[in-house]
């Protein structure tokens, strides 16, 4: 079914804030998980909110977390977490990163004790609000077999860009560095529809298109998505002193501690470089470039990296966003969470 931006924000606030997050921290969730629905990135929007209700409930989201930042150096720093939210934690440790880049050039800010943050797209649009252009990449729990392996060890890794253009047409683009993001295939499995051939295998280490027998996703392009992660797991992992590789938390391991995930925030401001108004120039015609090129058989036409989700998050704003009806009933009910995520092997049915 659909619902309005705002009324799918109101009932994600309210149950986790029902959950025990503050009203304040839950609006903060609630913003993310919308900014995922309305860009179609469904696999990060309201279907995590259960999960969410249940780690906040017993105990493995500080429901009153003592954010500190640290300047470590003129471009740099350190955002502590406290294992709160970590959708409202990267938000602020950004708004430190822009406020630095605006009088530095560059920031290179490290997130720490956090939990999950969801889509990354949120906070590199951040930067781009404000003419500057964000990167953020994060770590996450190992369901990836490296590639030549059979078992798993890095996690997903997903990398985020944003640059701004003209008129508010910035680039955005957000991207796991596996073939599908892992909540692609939970979103496969809410609605019981098939995944697509090369984006997992099975236990045994075969392709598969049943999301119900995934037990390891697969590195993009193979050895060159294999490294991304392992660049991205060093970035937001061993750079700041925290768990990595295949000693990440997992997401569903004893849902009462925190997590201690990292992530890693470099904004950059273009003024340093050259003028805003070359900049975002040069940006616009990019896009308009793309868009120009001839379209291979099959396609109607280039998209620009990240347009096609900007499409649909414009379309939104009029159409409502789309998610499965048994999560608007999970949203509008009065049921905290059904008590499915904890200790639960994150491959299961």
């Amino acid at each position: 079914m659909k619902v309005t931006k705002q009324k799918l924000r109101d009932l994600i606030t309210t149950k986790l804030y029902s959950a025990g997050l503050t009203n304040e921290h839950a609006a903060g969730v609630a913003d993310v998980l919308v900014h995922a629905d309305a860009r179609g990135v469904h696999s990060h929007g309201a279907m995590r909110v259960e999960y969410y209700a249940e780690r906040i409930s017993k105990g493995g989201t500080n429901t009153s977390p003592s954010f500190t930042f640290e300047k470590t150096g003129p471009c740099s720093g350190i955002f502590d977490g406290d294992n709160g939210a970590g959708h409202v934690a990267a938000k602020l440790a950004m708004d430190e990163a822009i406020q630095m880049a605006k009088e530095t050039g560059i920031a290179v800010v490290g997130v720490k004790r956090m939990g999950h943050s969801g889509a990354l797209s949120y906070f590199v649009e951040m930067a781009a609000k404000e003419n500057l252009i964000g990167i953020s990449v994060c770590q996450s729990d190992p369901m990836v077999v490296p590639y030549g392996g059979a078992e798993p060890y890095y996690g997903t890794n997903p990398i985020a860009f944003a640059a701004p253009g003209k008129n508010g047409e910035n680039i955005i683009f957000d991207m796991a560095t596996t073939v599908q993001a892992w909540g692609k295939v939970l979103h496969a499995r809410s609605k019981n529809e098939p995944i697509e051939e090369g984006w997992a295998v099975d236990k045994d280490g075969n392709p598969t298109t049943d999301p119900f027998s995934v037990n390891a996703l697969l590195p993009i392009a193979g050895p060159k998505g294999y490294g991304l992660m392992m660049m991205v797991d060093i970035l937001s992992g061993v750079l700041l002193g925290l768990p990595f590789g295949k000693n990440v938390s997992s997401m569903y391991h004893d849902l009462t501690e925190g997590r201690n995930l990292g992530q890693l925030h470099i904004v950059i401001n273009p003024e340093f470089f050259t003028s805003i108004d070359r900049f975002t120039e040069n940006i616009a015609q990019t896009m308009a470039d793309l868009k120009q090129i001839k379209p291979a058989p099959g396609f109607d036409q280039v998209y620009y990296p990240g347009e096609i989700s900007t499409i649909k998050e414009r379309e939104s704003e009029e159409d409502g966003i789309e998610i499965v009806d048994e999560i608007y009933e999970y949203l509008i009910s009065d049921i905290i969470h059904h008590n499915q995520y904890d200790n639960k092997d994150p491959f299961a049915k």
